[in-house]
């Protein structure tokens, strides 16, 4: 079974996730920051891994804490999860369009973590959510996760559909990623013997 449970408990926050990467993109993401929990459905349905996350934040002061804190704890999940990464096809790239937005995003789960995120989001709030906190998540899952991570917008003016778009381009360059190779499934996707 690839799957995983992390908690997560600071001074700033208290998270719990589960996933399953074998799953059919069933969700339960309760964080209290309405569009992240929206953008964590996304990923869980369009990369097919079932993702129950709880998280308890310092709201109060703003939505930071909680946004960064869940992609680590998130990226922390998957690298349980995919243990030594044996039989997985590794890369995944996904070109996804919403509406005005197209957004590219490839991926290597190299345990190298890497991160280029140019999405440039024309607006600095999305309802009350801050949207560098986009990047700021991405990062953390990036780090975390030991995942080279290249997002990239192609168009677009609308910061919600932007934003959305690199979320489940995300998710479905993930699902690739994690998906068993039927041509190589007992053995490790790098020349070097490991990830």
């Amino acid at each position: 079974m690839r799957t995983a449970t992390i908690t997560r408990k600071t001074a700033e926050t208290d998270i719990s996730i589960t996933i399953d990467l074998d799953g059919t993109g069933v969700y339960d993401n309760q964080t209290r920051v309405g569009f992240f929990d929206h953008m964590l459905d996304q990923l869980s349905r369009h990369a097919l891994i079932d993702m129950t996350i709880r998280a308890q934040g310092d709201l109060h002061i703003d939505d930071h804490h909680t946004v960064e804190d869940v992609g680590i704890a998130l990226g922390q999940a998957l690298t349980e999860a995919l243990a030594d990464k044996r039989g997985i096809r590794r890369y995944g790239s996904c070109h996804l369009a919403m509406d005005d937005a197209q957004v590219h995003c490839a991926l290597d789960l190299s345990a190298r973590p890497y991160l280029i995120c140019n999405l440039d989001l024309p607006f600095g709030k999305i309802g009350t959510f801050d949207t560098e906190l986009v990047r700021e998540f991405f990062q953390a899952l990036s780090t975390h996760g030991g995942i080279t991570l290249h997002i990239d917008k192609l168009h677009g003016f609308n910061a919600h559909h932007i934003a959305e778009a690199a979320f489940k381009s995300v998710a479905r360059a993930l699902r690739e990623a994690v998906e068993k190779d039927p041509r190589k499934a007992d053995a490790i996707p790098s020349t070097k013997g490991s990830l």
